[in-house]
């Protein structure tokens, strides 16, 4: 197989290209910058420098691939809307028209349980919840925007999305980090005491899926991915912060100040909580992925108990 990937320098991205050049496929990413260049090139794929707003570069590059992987966003659950759009949905757009423009068979999209996000509970959703009429913050608002964008082009390719929920494991470069830095800082509290249950993913567990996705995947469908059954969101995190050497403490706030905080998103510049990551990390976030598993053969095949001694064994 040929494989285009975009996001290739990030978390995902990069795990998803070692293992395709494991697999022994051949491998181009999008790269934007000299870093991002080196990033994709360290993990085996060759880099075809452009960004997401480079359709004619992306096209180029796609020539005679067999499937893109989309895994650029704005993944920060802060910042304005018009800081997500380009990115998220006018990338993704690009994306889409150069996948077409070069005649590539296949479209895998990451996506995210945040599409159904709106500050409610989500408890164990499916495939089958529509999209909120009200989303929690410019990244659920975007990310829902660029899923709709991926279905509307089933006419012209074979799209595939997938949702992983909380994607987790060594390496981490978005979620963690910023937990780990907010608790260094003073500035992590459990919200509502953080005892509610979870789905999480971890990133070997995401590439399974995508893979899958490329190879069986329904065109039109949509997957979800997960580790397994959910776990509490404290114990968890916990466990993941012990094993990065960080003790996350007991501090907690209240739901209602969280709520409260949250509100302020877009009035202050840098606000203690957004109304995205209340949604995500402060309520019970729990999917179902009984269809990758039923329909893609997916097994989930990483434990939790592997991905927390793969994080220990690194410190």
């Amino acid at each position: 197989m040929k494989a285009f990937v975009t996001g290739g320098s990030g978390f995902v991205g990069k795990f998803l290209i070692a293992e395709l050049v494991e697999r022994g496929h051949e491998v181009k990413a999008l790269a934007r910058s000299d870093q991002a260049e080196a990033a994709v090139r360290a993990v085996g794929a060759v880099p075809v420098r452009g960004d997401l707003a480079d359709v004619e570069a992306a096209t180029a590059g796609m020539q005679g691939c067999d499937v893109v992987f989309h895994a650029a966003a704005f993944t920060s659950a802060k910042g304005k809307l018009a800081e997500h759009l380009p990115h998220t949905v006018d990338g993704t757009r690009n994306m889409l028209a150069a996948a077409v423009a070069a005649k590539v068979k296949r479209f895998v999209h990451v996506s995210t349980e945040a599409v159904l996000a709106d500050g409610k509970p989500i408890v164990r959703a499916d495939e089958t919840v529509p999209y909120p009429k009200k989303p929690a913050g410019p990244y659920p608002i975007t990310k829902g925007m660029a899923e709709r964008l991926v279905l509307e082009r089933k006419r012209d390719l074979e799209v595939v999305i997938i949702r992983p929920r909380f994607i987790w494991g060594d390496g981490d470069t978005s979620l963690i980090p910023k937990l780990i830095e907010a608790v260094r800082d003073g500035k992590f509290a459990w919200i509502g005491g953080g005892r509610f249950l979870t789905s999480t993913c971890h990133i070997a567990n995401v590439v399974e899926g995508a893979l899958l996705a490329a190879d069986k995947g329904t065109p039109g469908e949509i997957y979800f991915l997960t580790d397994g059954e959910p776990v509490e969101f404290r114990a968890f995190l916990n466990e993941i912060m012990l094993a990065n050497g960080i003790d996350a403490g007991t501090r907690t706030v209240p739901r209602w100040l969280a709520r409260t905080a949250a509100a302020l998103t877009g009035w202050m510049k840098s606000p203690p909580v957004t109304k995205t990551e209340l949604a995500l990390i402060g309520n019970e976030v729990t999917v179902v992925d009984a269809k990758a598993r039923r329909e893609l053969g997916y097994l989930g095949a990483m434990t939790r108990e592997r991905g927390l001694a793969e994080i220990r064994g690194h410190q």
